[in-house]
């Protein structure tokens, strides 16, 4: 491994191919270029075309000699389990899940939000969720509930129209949303209101779990199930109960794991798995990137950390 860099907003379906590619060409300037394999496993990168359309550009730009594009479920995938399949969710800022049966099929997932069938995707569905919550608590259509007054606080507003208006002429962007859901797990203890939020997430990361699973028609297969994210690594007890609670209920074959490192971490043992590598070099390779990845906190999705395998 060359070096660890971390950068800001990359993913390709917000801001095109080519402004992410510039992204990673100053990460990838920082650490070494070029090099014999580099693993780019990018949120946003959903579709085998987008994957042919993000390889492309790689090798234009002469970031290494192979070339590796997936979405970055696959990182949280690798980076939790040893096996090399099983399933895997991240949640962040967004969501998605992919599966990968022992003998290499897979199941994904369009990850395009509601019309693609998503729902309490991720940070920014959880913030929107709440948003609406202390709207309809503070006109009267909803429940009482504290975030009518602790979401527009949040932002320096006193009430939540205030808060509502400011999102709509774009002084505050709707991906901020995202920053509430702190918050929402925070009064989950207390708050019936917020306590059904996190409860939706948790139902959400479970029917992605069951679906692919299904679809991937393991019988009575035992599999690993990794969760990763900053939502899901975060920690919290009602989420991850939820998921527990919903995932023994549909059957005793699926063991849940916390990733216990960052996505990156699963992109560089990719790489290490596609090199051949020895033992020790995956055990090197995650304490070093664990270091690193933990001195910088939470590597968001669509920040990327970029490392090249020399």
């Amino acid at each position: 491994m060359l070096g660890f860099a971390r950068g800001p907003l990359s993913q390709p379906d917000y801001i095109g191919v080519e402004a992410s590619a510039d992204v990673l060409d100053a990460l990838a300037a920082e650490v070494g270029f070029p090099s014999d394999l580099a693993v780019l496993f990018i949120a946003g990168v959903d579709f085998p075309d987008e994957e042919d359309a993000y390889e492309a550009e790689a090798k234009r730009r002469g970031w290494a000699a192979d070339v590796v594009v997936g979405n970055d479920t696959f990182a949280v995938l690798r980076a939790g389990t040893e096996r090399g399949w099983g399933i895997a969710v991240t949640c962040g800022s967004g969501m998605n899940c992919v599966g990968v049966g022992p003998d290499g099929r897979q199941v994904r997932f369009p990850s395009l939000g509601t019309v693609s069938g998503d729902v309490m995707d991720g940070a920014g569905a959880v913030g929107a969720a709440a948003a609406s919550a202390a709207a309809r608590s503070a006109d009267g259509r909803g429940e009482k509930t504290e975030l009518e007054r602790r979401v527009p606080a949040h932002f320096g507003f006193a009430e939540p129209v205030e808060l509502a208006r400011a999102v709509q002429a774009g002084s505050v962007p709707w991906r901020r949303l995202s920053e509430l859901s702190p918050l929402v797990f925070e009064l989950a203890a207390n708050d019936a209101v917020a306590a059904d939020i996190v409860d939706q997430q948790a139902a959400e990361v479970v029917a992605f779990v069951r679906a692919a699973y299904t679809r991937l028609e393991l019988g009575e297969e035992k599999v690993e199930v990794v969760l990763g994210g900053s939502v899901l690594q975060s920690g919290d007890p009602r989420l991850l109960g939820g998921i527990e609670a919903g995932l023994r209920d549909f059957g005793p074959q699926l063991s849940i794991e916390v990733a216990r490192s960052r996505p990156v971490v699963g992109a560089v043992l990719a790489g290490l798995d596609r090199l051949g590598a020895g033992p020790d070099a995956y055990v090197r390779a995650r304490e070093e990137l664990d270091r690193a990845t933990a001195s910088v906190g939470d590597v968001a999705r669509g920040a990327p950390a970029v490392s090249e395998l020399p």
